[in-house]
Formats: C-alpha cells, sequence, structure tokens
C-alpha cells in the first residue's frame, strides 16, 4: 500500500508498506515527473514498513519512465529512507555511494520526524 503525504512543493513524500505494485509506481512516477519539469533540486522521503517484495510484471513500465530521469540525477537534493528492514537501509547506503552528489541519510521508524524535517529543510537531524 502506498500512501503520499503532503509536503514540500520540492518534495515527494510517501510511505509503502508491504508489496510494491505496479500501480504504486505508477503513481510516485506521476507525482515525480511534475516535480522534475522545474529547475530547483527535488527532495525524496521514502518510509518503507515491512516490504515484502516488488511485483515483477511492473518493472518493464517502470523502468521505461525511470529511465529518462538518469539524464536529471543532478535535480536530487535530499534523500531520507526510514526503514525498519535491514536490507533496504543497507541498499540506500550502497545507492548513496554510487551517487555521491545526492545527500542521502537513512533512518530508524522512530527517527521518521527528523527524517522529514531534515528533507524539508536541509536541517541535520
Amino acid at each position: 500500500m502506498l500512501t503520499i503525504h503532503d509536503s514540500r512543493r520540492d518534495v515527494l513524500a510517501l510511505t509503502i508498506v508491504g508489496d510494491i505494485t505496479g500501480a504504486d509506481l505508477d503513481t510516485v512516477m506521476d507525482r515525480l515527473d511534475p516535480l522534475m519539469e522545474g529547475t530547483g533540486k527535488v527532495h525524496l522521503f521514502v518510509e518503507t514498513k515491512a516490504i515484502h517484495g516488488l511485483q515483477l510484471t511492473a518493472l518493464p513500465s517502470y523502468v521505461a519512465r525511470a529511465m529518462p530521469l538518469l539524464g536529471k540525477l543532478d535535480r536530487f537534493g535530499r534523500v531520507a529512507v526510514v526503514s525498519d528492514q535491514a536490507w533496504i537501509r543497507a541498499g540506500t547506503r550502497l545507492e548513496s555511494m554510487m551517487l555521491p552528489f545526492i545527500a542521502y541519510r537513512v533512518f530508524m521508524p522512530d527517527e521518521r520526524d527528523a527524517a522529514l524535517a531534515w528533507v524539508e529543510g536541509g536541517r541535520e537531524a
């Protein structure tokens, strides 16, 4: 289940619980595409809870939509990932190493408010 949260104009804030579906990925891209049309940085707040898996049939459509973002990686600013699962926190740290020009931070669930504050304002949590 995907929930999009109200946030600043330059922030995409979402929570995903359980399985990630094609509809979830489409919703994320539908929200992200207009943000990427602007001129400023785009910041992401991603909270995950008990992710079980990804609907594999959704991948081809998502990859086709996400590929153009590779040319816009410099548009991403702060990315906060809040997760109760070690594999997601580790994957985020790995992604951060591969994209050092994007400011990534990983947070535990009890640090959720601090994570959102950091993404929205850049304050140290």
